[in-house]
């Protein structure tokens, strides 16, 4: 679950960060392709930013293939209005790619949400190689 002890987050944010995490972890794909703007995009392979379809084409296979259980934590938050600027540290554990087990990722990412008008909020840019992790 997103520690978002260190940073002050609206309510609603960090909800919207707790639910991420749960079908991300779960493996739902659906669930987690709900929590984008109908425009919004991924970038989960550094320079290919996709978004629609394609996002969620994307995010089915990845965690199909991969299994990730993921930790993340708030670095920094930034709202004004309607708009807010994330970023998270996060873990990852993973299939590795040749079948031999499991692998650990890292990473920090920069992450755009909406306001939405019933006061929930969606990623517009998902990057999570926004950033280099700290060592």
């Amino acid at each position: 679950m997103p520690n978002a002890a260190a940073v002050a987050l609206p309510k609603e944010l960090e909800e919207h960060l707790e639910s991420y995490v749960a079908a991300f972890n779960s493996g739902d794909a659906e669930g987690v392709d709900s929590h984008y703007t109908d425009a919004g995009i991924i970038v989960w392979e550094k320079g290919n930013p996709v978004s629609g379809k394609e996002r969620g084409a994307a995010i089915k296979e990845f965690l199909g293939l991969t299994q990730p259980r993921i930790e993340t934590e708030v670095r920094e938050a930034y709202v004004t209005g309607d708009t807010a600027l994330l970023v998270v540290d996060w873990t990852m554990e993973v299939n590795a790619e040749d079948g031999t087990g499991r692998e650990n990722l890292r990473g920090v990412g920069l992450d755009v949400l909406r306001k939405q008008a019933n006061g929930t909020w969606l990623y517009a840019v998902d990057d999570p190689f926004g950033e280099e992790p700290r060592d």
